[in-house]
């Protein structure tokens, strides 16, 4: 291919376009199952605990798995990967659509979580390689932005069809998407690696796996049951110890491991990622459970449940593209502390919402207020995370940071199964109970960002 051909062939702004089509994916299999689950559970005469690993099935490989799908982009090509990861979401979501029984459900949903581990952090690694400066903050703000408007209004799409066509066609919305991203990866995006950054550490991802498997587990059972029984103490220890194992061997594998834990001892990196574990977890919890609750008690349709959400993504698509620009000039460190304490008190409202409340008394101001707060947090914290380490590292570093994301999610997730199992006012209160815990681990965060990300500084080239 002649260098004219390829100039022509190679474009940031359709790779912004591709990379926000495939991990908005991503983003939209997060949340739209927030108003299918009563729909699901009734179809399946699923208990509480099953609805919980309806999610929790899709969140453990793609929290286990992100770190692997970084380290194979450095290693084999990023939009190769991307590919890959797309390709396989859409013929996994094809069989949740099709799913004639439950376990084939979670089975094609790990599957779901597999492809996702792949596209994410290499469609953030090739943001990464295709601008540079303030024009690398502004296009990870409309990444972060795109990401979370999608997640966001998936909720009233999802609730439409669950409404209209049953539960299944939530799953059929994905397969445009994953078609978008595949061709205009294809056609626009430059292949980006890293040879030598990033090597295949599959003992490394079978360990975190199985262990991140039998602590999600334990968690689950603990949830369901409000007590710790036999087998949730062996399983919990059997994770533990398999955790533990997986830190044995990224020790050994020195900076060759997928999670080289050298960069621990970069304060920043690991305030960074406490913090997005705190915030994502309260964030995760509380998008489960509020569409859950208007729907399952609140006399919501999935219709208004979604629409319920609006204020989110009109908030993070208009703002967080200028948040990430403006956090490229001033620093991250004020609105990372600030965004989450605004999301914490936005929580903390959550206990407004009563069966008697109106919308715009009871959910709206709980909703609107966690929205500013994380239209004010989440394109920094991407962008942070990309500057904290050397360029080498960035895939890797991403698919950690999402990682660490999506286990805040999925811990958040197995400690819910209390609150799922009740009716009522009943779910009401426990309800309650959660986003008051929510309000403090999202406050957590923004501590640890004041506390910890004094030098955290984003990267200008």
């Amino acid at each position: 291919m002649s260098p004219r051909t390829q100039t022509r062939r190679a474009s940031p702004n359709w790779t912004l376009v591709a990379c926000v089509l495939a991990s908005s994916l991503s983003f939209v299999e997060g949340s739209v199952l927030s108003v299918a689950l009563p729909a699901i559970r009734a179809s399946y005469g699923a208990g509480a605990a099953e609805v919980q690993w309806v999610v929790n099935a899709y969140l453990l490989p793609l929290s286990a798995l992100l770190l692997l799908g970084g380290a194979l982009g450095d290693h084999y090509g990023r939009r190769r990967l991307l590919v890959i990861g797309t390709s396989i979401f859409a013929v996994t979501s094809l069989l949740c659509a099709l799913a004639p029984t439950l376990p084939i459900l979670l089975a094609a949903r790990a599957a779901q979580g597999v492809g996702a581990a792949l596209l994410l952090p290499n469609s953030l690694a090739l943001l990464n390689a295709a601008f540079e400066g303030e024009k690398r903050g502004r296009a990870v703000g409309i990444w972060a932005a795109a990401g979370a408007a999608a997640a966001a209004v998936a909720p009233l799409i999802g609730g439409w069809l669950v409404d209209h066509a049953g539960w299944p066609s939530i799953f059929y919305i994905n397969l445009p998407l994953a078609l978008g991203a595949i061709l205009l990866a294809l056609r626009f995006v430059e292949e980006s690696r890293e040879k030598g950054a990033g090597r295949t550490d599959y003992a490394g991802a079978l360990l975190i796996t199985a262990g991140l498997g039998g602590l999600t587990y334990t968690l689950t059972l603990w949830s369901a049951n409000g007590r710790w029984s036999t087998a949730a103490i062996s399983t919990g220890l059997a994770g533990l110890a398999l955790v533990a194992g997986f830190l044995l061997v990224e020790k050994r594998r020195g900076p060759r491991a997928m999670m080289p834990l050298g960069l621990f001892g970069d304060r920043c990196f690991t305030g960074l990622n406490l913090m997005t574990f705190l915030l994502y977890g309260a964030f995760a919890a509380a998008m489960l459970l509020i569409p859950y609750v208007l729907i399952t008690s609140g006399g919501y349709s999935p219709v208004q449940a979604g629409m319920a959400m609006l204020p989110l993504p009109i908030l993070m698509t208009t703002i967080s593209p200028t948040m990430g620009s403006l956090a490229a000039r001033i620093g991250p460190r004020l609105p990372l502390t600030v965004g989450p304490i605004v999301v914490g008190a936005g929580m903390l409202l959550g206990r407004l919402v009563s069966p008697d409340a109106s919308y715009w008394t009871g959910v709206f101001p709980t909703i609107l207020v966690s929205a500013i707060g994380m239209t004010i947090a989440v394109a920094p914290l991407t962008s942070s995370v990309l500057s904290s380490v050397e360029e080498q590292h960035v895939a890797m570093a991403s698919g950690f940071n999402s990682a660490v994301a999506r286990l805040g999610g999925l811990i958040a997730t197995a400690m819910l199964g209390s609150v799922l199992g009740r009716e009522g006012a009943g779910l009401f209160d426990g309800f309650h109970s959660a986003m008051t815990m929510a309000a403090v681990v999202a406050a957590l965060a923004g501590i640890v960002a004041l506390t910890m990300l004094g030098g955290v500084r984003m990267r200008k080239a």
